[in-house]
């Protein structure tokens, strides 16, 4: 994985390592590596791919999967947003993932798309 084509900077990396879980002081289990998975996240977020397509380099994409959906459920991923909410440098990957997010959830409003046959009248 070419380091031009990572999200998380170094300068990045020193703002949010203090709001991630499994550092070395805190309970419980060390994590693995939190700046690789947040890269994995933010692959995700950028590509649309399902888990499954997450390249060998990030790690085994279930467990990558397994670890995002126990940090969305605590809430790791809003105060890692509310640390760099003031970071102009980062904002296109909070508006990003945004926009993602809301257009899956809109794709089936209201019943989704109603389709009809070519020809067909409408009744009015």
């Amino acid at each position: 994985m070419s380091d031009q084509r990572m999200v998380v900077t170094d300068r990045v990396w020193q703002r949010l390592e203090g709001h991630v879980p499994g550092k070395a002081l805190d309970a419980g289990a060390t994590a693995k590596d939190n700046r690789l998975f947040l890269e994995a996240v933010f692959w995700r977020v950028r590509t649309g791919l399902p888990w499954r397509d997450l390249p060998r380099e990030f790690g085994n994409w279930n467990s990558q999967f397994r670890r995002f959906r126990r940090w969305a459920e605590a809430g790791v991923f809003e105060g890692l947003f509310d640390a760099m909410r003031d970071d102009p440098d980062f904002e296109y990957a909070l508006i990003d993932g945004t926009i993602v997010q809301v257009d899956q959830k809109s794709a089936a409003a209201n019943g989704g798309l109603r389709l009809r046959p070519s020809g067909a009248r409408t009744v009015g």
